[in-house]
């Protein structure tokens, strides 16, 4: 088993080298860098210390991750042919380093023997380059991983691997999902290099025009200051509802239960909804952080009962997600989104220990209006072969079910009225299953026609002088079917 020195070289200034890694670089064994492009290297050649650099790695143009596994393995081979090698990389070894992990992981498993000299980190020198103290907290983001690392708006945060003006262009982008575009940021190259340092503070949107952008250059973004935010976060949503409920919080919001907000959680979905089908990105954001509330009230209310917090929520659709889609993210396959729904329902059936036919019907959630539930009802019934084998059988079933409704209406049966509408309603939704439209959204439409009809019809009578409740029924229909004809002469336009 073999043996890497592994040694950090600081930010880029020489004089930042230990005492101990500069007696170890001397002492001759083979020495490997993971990259050349680093001030101190210079150190390396005023005193002719030969070294190999990695950075032909870097041109094959491979991901990554990739390109750091084989650095790693490659520095194993070699410790294993040579007994003891140094490897060196810029800043601190154990500061986003993924090499250094990589090795420390093969140290683990039994694999090699390493040896850490630890050296300035780069964190130090950015931090001491912005004259900024880090005690309310601070987070590292690898610039080429942000879809992955988020940053953190409530505490400052330090952005590597912003190498090159594409990879500025792609950062600032994704910053600007969370931070405003005239947020002010700190660009800093070749931090703590003597000669070399530059700080740069700009708005964000200007951080892909800067020309000197190179494989020395961090971003520095502050926190933002509650006293000029305009950006939010989850955790700031999650602290004011938690305000709320304290006892110095609002008196309406410390009385409500998962109860009383029932009524809450339906309307603000319903508002979604009607988001939606206005076609209003805007109203939809609004309405969308409405429901988002009522997510967070009642997860703090969990909270506050010791049952669950807004981290067991977010855990367990996580988890639902991850196991409920296999051939994503794990090995099995789906050919069309068919299976995918096949596969969908029976990992869903498995974890709520579903055993039966009649137990998949009963497990259609109770609070579903009525319409969308039956709606589903009759798809699983049909999953089972449960069903016409075309919309002819549907179709004649309404009729029949008419039928009864006329039945009983001439023997003036109340409750045998209730119960055959009922079968009516349903039979009608089994219509709209067969033709593939969902029976809530086509029953709004239908109302929202009403409502859209009903008040030009109300604007006809005025625009006659007439109040709609002083005229005759005659008259309102005459002008009812006015509407129908201004709604075809407008969608004749059209």
């Amino acid at each position: 088993m073999g043996k890497i020195i592994v040694i950090g070289l600081g930010p880029g200034d020489p004089d930042l080298l230990t005492i101990g890694a500069v007696k170890v670089l001397k002492k001759g064994y083979k020495v490997y860098l993971r990259t050349e492009k680093h001030p101190t290297v210079s150190f390396l050649y005023e005193n002719n210390i030969e070294f190999e650099s990695y950075d032909f790695m870097y041109e094959k143009g491979e991901d990554f991750d990739v390109i750091y596994e084989n650095i790693a393995k490659d520095l194993v081979k070699k410790s294993e042919e040579h007994g003891i090698i140094i490897y060196c990389i810029p800043g601190h070894p154990l500061v986003a380093e993924k090499t250094v992990s990589l090795l420390t992981k093969y140290r683990d498993e039994g694999e090699v023997e390493v040896q850490i000299y630890s050296g300035v980190s780069f964190i130090d020198s950015v931090i001491n380059a912005v004259q900024k103290d880090p005690i309310s907290g601070m987070k590292v983001v690898d610039g080429l991983n942000l879809s992955m690392q988020s940053v953190d708006i409530n505490v400052d945060n330090i952005i590597t691997q912003v190498y090159n003006r594409m990879i500025a262009s792609e950062v600032k982008l994704k910053l600007m999902e969370v931070y405003d575009d005239e947020y002010q940021i700190y660009v800093i190259r070749a931090a703590g290099v003597p000669g070399e340092e530059k700080i740069l503070r700009i708005p964000l949107y200007e951080l892909d025009r800067i020309e000197w952008i190179d494989y020395l250059t961090s971003i520095y973004i502050p926190k933002i200051d509650d006293e000029n935010r305009s950006k939010y976060d989850l955790n700031n949503l999650i602290n004011i509802m938690q305000k709320l409920r304290s006892k110095e919080g609002c008196p309406w919001d410390i009385k409500q239960t998962h109860q009383s907000l029932r009524e809450y959680v339906l309307e603000e979905a319903y508002e979604v909804v009607d988001a939606i089908d206005k076609d209003d990105m805007d109203l939809l954001a609004e309405e969308l952080g409405d429901l988002l509330l009522q997510v967070v009230f009642h997860a703090q209310i969990g909270k506050e009962e010791g049952y669950f917090t807004i981290w067991d929520v977010i855990s367990s659709i996580c988890s639902k997600l991850i196991n409920r889609h296999p051939h994503v993210f794990g090995e099995s396959n789906c050919k069309d989104s068919e299976e995918v729904m096949t596969n969908w329902n029976r990992i869903k059936d498995k974890e709520k220990n579903i055993e039966s036919h009649s137990q998949r019907l009963e497990s259609i959630a109770k609070g579903l209006p009525a319409l969308i539930k039956s709606f589903k009802l009759q798809q699983k019934a049909a999953d089972i072969g449960f069903d016409w084998p075309d919309v002819n059988g549907a179709l004649e079933k309404v009729k029949e079910e008419f039928q009864e409704v006329l039945i009983e209406i001439k023997e003036n049966n109340k409750n045998r009225i209730e119960e055959e509408i009922g079968d009516l309603l349903f039979a009608v939704v089994n219509i709209s299953r067969f033709l593939k439209v969902n029976p809530e959204i086509a029953l709004n439409k239908t109302i929202n026609k009403f409502i859209e009809r009903f008040k030009l019809m109300e604007d006809m009578s005025r625009g006659i002088g007439k109040d709609l409740q002083f005229m005759t029924l005659k008259e309102m229909d005459e002008l009812w079917e006015r509407t129908k004809i201004h709604k075809n002469k407008k969608i004749d336009k059209k």
